[in-house]
């Protein structure tokens, strides 16, 4: 696969990751116990706008992975 096709599908699994990422962390932003105390929302966005980050990591990298030397 040559580096122009992984950047392609590596930005769709980006914004796919983006999208259920921010889905999923307005799931959770609405719980009770959540709302219910200023410290557990401090921690809670703290953790979901950074964590993406980790699954994304993989993604990028293997996107930025140079193309292999074509043989003869």
């Amino acid at each position: 696969m040559t580096i122009r096709t992984r950047k392609f599908f590596g930005t769709i699994f980006l914004l796919v990751l983006v999208v259920v990422w921010s889905l999923l962390g307005m799931t959770v932003a609405q719980a009770p116990w959540l709302a219910a105390s200023g410290w557990y929302q401090a921690i809670f966005y703290v953790v979901a706008g950074i964590g993406w980050v980790l699954p994304a990591m993989p993604i990028i990298s293997w996107m930025a992975r140079p193309d292999p030397e074509q043989a003869g």
